[in-house]
């Protein structure tokens, strides 16, 4: 007794095992992506694709090892600050927030805010 009579994405009939779902790879390959457009992103995809992101704009920021740059550019170009790997705490008191290894501490100097962008070095451990 067959499962399926015909292929779940283009609707060929089916030949060959009686459990088959798709009459072919490109199919079955088709209908996969179909259902992850139709599905929404998962969390965890989410929060590691902004991840990803608020790295690569930090570096890309960040050529020298120290940078400043003022606030509303970094978020301008889809940064998050909510989103970090990990934080230190310098000897001032300063909470430096990580991505990876790449970090950043807002300031506000004359009520401008900024971000100061660090490169984590050995001496932070």
């Amino acid at each position: 007794m067959r499962f399926y009579s015909a292929c779940l994405y283009c609707g060929a009939e089916l030949k060959g095992r009686a459990d088959k779902k798709f009459c072919d790879p490109q199919c079955k390959s088709a209908h996969q992506y179909q259902q992850a457009k139709q599905n929404p992103e998962r969390f965890y995809n989410k929060v590691d694709n902004q991840l990803k992101l608020n790295r690569r704009l930090l570096k890309n920021f960040n050529k020298a090892g120290k940078a400043t740059i003022r606030k509303e550019q970094l978020l301008q170009a889809g940064f998050d600050p909510n989103f970090f790997t990990h934080y230190w705490k310098n000897n001032k008191g300063d909470v430096y927030l990580f991505v990876y290894e790449y970090g950043f501490l807002k300031k506000t100097e004359n009520n401008t805010d900024k971000y100061i962008l660090v490169q984590w070095q050995d001496y932070m451990n």
